[in-house]
This record gives structure tokens, C-alpha cells and sequence, in this order.
């Protein structure tokens, strides 16, 4: 099982490297055919079939058609990779729009299904869709920093929905915290827990917030 980081070692996410790719040199001189981009895509498809135990660099530069050694010239280490794979995959998750602004036009009400608590339910769905679909998403998401872009933009429509509950203060570092150990718990188990369960589970988390919000001072 691939961990954050091997017995003994330390390092720095990918995310954090200065311009997030390959020194000028090292791109100059890597082998023709290859990017990071195409890398990053193969490493998904990978571990989509193989599983993230299974996972490693010669098994990937082999389906590349490539040495271990021509991955090197795009990432420093194996982790590296699987933090932009985590990425990627992530940004596959379609993420609910913005309620208007205050000072946009006016527009028809929307219906309760387009309030946050609908776009709540289509984004924890969706991320439980896609935990089922990538089941190595779920222990990379624990084991990584997962600060990507897509990382962060799944963060703030999830911030921009909690702002549509009108809490504030605790209470919404609270409703915070709820829906972010439930997405990565009850979603993290989206092969084991039924849809029917799942949607219960939901149901009693929306609820909980909404009976919070209309509590006097929240």
C-alpha cells in the first residue's frame, strides 16, 4: 500500500514546488513524447485498473512504453504523481453554481431542489460517484495534503454553500466540519453503504443544519 511518505523520509507536497513542474533543464532534456499531462493521465487509468497497491512506476512506465528512470524528468518522486492524479480525478467533479449575489438582477425564485440544500445534495452525490468510480481516491485523499486547484475549487463551492445556510460563528466551522467528515467517511465507504442508506444519511445531515439555521442567533 502506497503511504504519504516512506519509513523515514520527509517531504513537501507537488503543490508547493515552485511553478508546480519541471525545472527549464530537466524539460529540455526529457525524452520526446512524453509531458507530465499524458503521465498524469496514465497514472489514473492505472491505478483505475490495477488498484493503488498494485501501483508503481515501472508497472506505469511500461504501459507508457517508456523506462522507469523517463519518468523522473516530470516528477521527483512517486508521490508526487499520486498527488496530481488525486488532482485530476477531483477535477472531474462537477460543482454546483453560485447562488446569485446580492446586487445581481433579480431573478425567479428557485425551486427548493436549487437552494443550498440541493446543490448540497448534487455535490456530496457526485463526490460519492466519484469515490466509487476512483475507490484510490478516497486513502490518497487521507494520506496527502490535497491542496491541488481542484482540490481547492471543490473547497470553495462548499464554502460558497455553507454561506447560503446563514450560519455563522461556531456553528458554521461547525455545519463545516459535519459535512466534510461525512463526505470523506460515509462517501469514502460509497462500495459498501448503500444508495438508500447513503441518501438517509444525507437527509439527516441537511436537516440538522437547516434545524441549526433556523435557530435564533446562529
Amino acid at each position: 500500500m502506497v503511504t504519504a511518505a516512506d519509513p523515514g523520509e520527509t517531504r513537501t507536497s507537488v503543490w508547493l514546488s515552485p511553478g508546480h513542474g519541471a525545472p527549464a533543464k530537466r524539460r529540455s532534456e526529457a525524452p520526446s513524447g512524453l509531458d507530465r499531462d499524458r503521465i498524469t493521465g496514465a497514472t489514473v487509468r492505472l491505478l483505475d485498473t490495477e488498484g493503488l497497491a498494485r501501483f508503481s512506476m515501472r508497472r506505469l512506465a511500461a504501459g507508457l512504453g517508456v523506462t522507469a528512470m523517463s519518468l523522473y524528468w516530470y516528477v521527483d518522486t512517486k508521490h508526487d504523481l499520486l498527488e496530481l492524479a488525486l488532482d485530476r480525478a477531483l477535477g472531474e467533479l462537477p460543482l454546483p453554481r453560485s447562488a446569485p449575489a446580492a446586487a445581481d438582477p433579480p431573478v425567479p425564485a428557485a425551486p427548493p431542489a436549487e437552494g443550498w440544500s440541493g446543490r448540497l445534495r448534487s455535490l456530496a452525490c457526485g463526490y460519492r460517484r466519484l469515490l466509487a468510480e476512483h475507490p484510490w481516491v478516497a486513502p490518497l485523499t487521507a494520506a496527502y495534503p490535497n491542496i491541488g486547484p481542484h482540490a481547492r475549487a471543490f473547497d470553495s463551492a462548499l464554502q460558497r454553500l455553507l454561506d447560503a445556510t446563514g450560519l455563522a460563528g461556531a456553528c458554521r466551522t461547525g455545519a463545516h466540519l459535519a459535512v466534510s467528515q461525512f463526505l470523506h467517511g460515509c462517501g469514502g465507504a460509497a462500495r459498501r453503504t448503500s444508495e438508500g442508506d447513503f441518501a438517509l444519511a444525507l437527509d439527516v445531515l441537511i436537516a440538522g443544519i437547516e434545524a441549526k439555521a433556523a435557530r435564533p442567533g446562529a
